[in-house]
């Protein structure tokens, strides 16, 4: 026998019985057979370290190459369909203190109610809203109902995060209902979605698949499953592209929880707690009523022991960062912490063209207004060299410097933000044009250096600056202003007076003295005088 180190190769003489090891992996299970590397005819050969290689149910995998004059293979035959009702993949079980909301009403009118053909509901909403929760809930109410007029007879639940599991758990499905080939995924789920559309004289039968957390709609291209008047499709998903509302898919906004939702489920997960609705319900505000940042909230309560208050200190403290409030056990089967919840989506924003922009377009939104900051104030000249020099790479630098960044650059940077439901932005209340949800804007800046933050918070004082008009005459866009530059103020006061008071601190108070809010004016002055004297010494011109 010679080993091959090079190649990661091995090869034998006919008749040799060998095992050949550190040469590549070939797995094989229910019956397949796996084969790696080189192979003489007649000789028996495990070979492993070559190459990676699966193959399932009477499949065969092979990695490496094979020299075998005549191979004779007798592959498992096909398993029998399985009997229906029929359930392929796991639905998550539910969460502790599961809150039926306004939108799982929503959601079996939309699916059970409808007449329409093609039933295809899609959950939308920025990541901790509970999406998954609801369509769990739906898909096992759904598979629970044993009604000869609405039960299921078939049930697949895919995790849909990549184009790979989505086939898998096609494959898997096509395998166990329709005799499909273990050995040719792609080709099994195809022969699932085949299985699938209705075909004259063929006995009807429900299905329903789910598909939870589709993350780039190119993934479902040639996947999506058939019309049927007997089947349902839902898919959850934070993208709000328009490639997913094709066909006449219909889309259900899936958002906070309201005010008595929340603390509903924090009374009923803190039952042993000796808290009073105040508390709760302050405690919900403070968390902006996301059903994740709640559930995370009440498991580091119960396993810390500490009260609401104690927490909610914890929260307003700026040298804390969420990671700090997360439990050291997650809830509910989680796989992220509340600060990490949204990384994957910032990732994904900023591949989106134009490249690099997301991140830190997101990073100056969250330190401005989480009810609204004009659109204006995000395509300003300093919003756009700040854009410019901060644009995230992943190439070295041009010699020349970074390229210009338009405004209409910044605006569809702010449309990436969007269709990741990382930001709400509505151009038709420019205005008022980008929202952000508190926890996205504290989790962000959590990401910022020191150095970053005060840089973020002077350009986004220069761009509220630079778009103040000096004659007031659009109230509802200085309102806005105030608005921001008091949220600025809010989260990063210290950036503001280095190396001076900020110019914009001072139209701030003209601002509200020329609007006729003599007493707030002199209250925002009285604050700028001592704040700027504690910041810059009573000796400062």
């Amino acid at each position: 026998m010679a080993e091959e180190d090079s190649n990661r190769r091995a090869s034998c003489e006919a008749g040799a019985e060998v095992t050949v090891t550190d040469t590549g992996d070939a797995a094989a299970s229910s019956g397949g057979t796996a084969v790696t590397g080189y192979r003489a005819l007649g000789a028996p050969v495990r070979l492993s370290h070559t190459g990676d290689a699966t193959a399932i149910g009477g499949g065969i995998a092979n990695t490496g190459y094979l020299n075998i004059g005549t191979l004779t293979v007798q592959p498992r035959a096909p398993q029998e369909p399985a009997l229906w009702p029929h359930q392929v993949g796991v639905i998550p079980t539910a969460a502790r203190s599961f809150q039926h909301r306004t939108e799982t009403d929503r959601l079996r009118t939309a699916v059970d109610g409808s007449d329409t053909i093609v039933l295809t509901q899609l959950l939308t909403g920025m990541g901790g809203v509970g999406k998954t929760q609801l369509a769990a809930d739906y898909a096992r109410t759904a598979w629970n109902d044993d009604s000869t007029a609405s039960g299921l007879d078939v049930l697949v639940w895919v995790t849909a995060s990549a184009r790979s599991p989505i086939v898998t758990g096609y494959a898997q499905a096509g395998v166990e209902l329709c005799r499909a080939d273990p050995g040719d995924p792609e080709k099994a789920a195809r022969s699932f979605l085949a299985w699938l559309t209705p075909k004259a004289g063929a006995k009807p039968f429900r299905w329903l698949i789910v598909l939870d957390d589709v993350t780039d709609p190119a993934d479902l291209n040639g996947l999506w499953p058939p019309a049927s008047p007997h089947g349902r499709t839902l898919v959850t998903t934070r993208r709000r592209d328009a490639a997913l509302t094709a066909h006449g898919r219909h889309t259900i906004e899936v958002g906070l929880f309201t005010r008595d939702e929340a603390l509903t489920y924090l009374t009923s997960s803190l039952t042993d707690r000796n808290e009073s609705a105040d508390q709760l319900t302050a405690l919900a505000k403070d968390l902006g009523y996301l059903p994740l940042a709640l559930s995370q909230a009440a498991a580091y309560l119960i396993d810390t022991g500490e009260t609401v208050a104690d927490y909610r200190h914890l929260l307003a403290d700026r040298t804390t960062t969420l990671a700090h409030t997360a439990p050291d056990a997650l809830p509910d089967d989680q796989a992220l912490p509340l600060a990490a919840a949204w990384s994957l989506s910032i990732d994904r924003a900023d591949t989106l063209r134009p490249v690099g922009l997301a991140r830190p377009m997101l990073q100056l939104t969250s330190l401005l207004d989480a009810n609204g900051v004009p659109e204006t104030v995000l395509t300003s000249k300093p919003v756009l060299i700040y854009l410019a020099t901060h644009r995230t790479r992943t190439d070295p630098a041009p010699a020349g410097g970074p390229a210009p960044v338009t405004p209409r650059d910044a605006k569809r940077a702010l449309s990436a933000l969007h269709r990741l439901s990382l930001i709400d932005h509505t151009s038709t209340t420019p205005h008022q044009a980008v929202r952000v949800h508190q926890l996205i804007q504290r989790a962000t800046r959590d990401t910022l250096t020191p150095h970053q933050h005060d840089q973020t918070a002077r350009t986004a004082a220069d761009a509220l600056l630079i778009v103040w008009p000096a004659i007031e005459r659009d109230t509802t866009l200085v309102q806005a202003l105030r608005a921001n530059t008091q949220a600025l103020t809010a989260c990063a006061e210290e950036a503001l007076y280095r190396p001076d008071a900020h110019a914009v601190l001072h139209r701030m108070g003209n601002s509200l003295g020329e609007a006729g809010q003599v007493t707030a004016a002199r209250d925002h002055y009285q604050h700028l005088t001592q704040t700027a004297r504690h910041h810059l010494g009573s000796d400062h011109p």
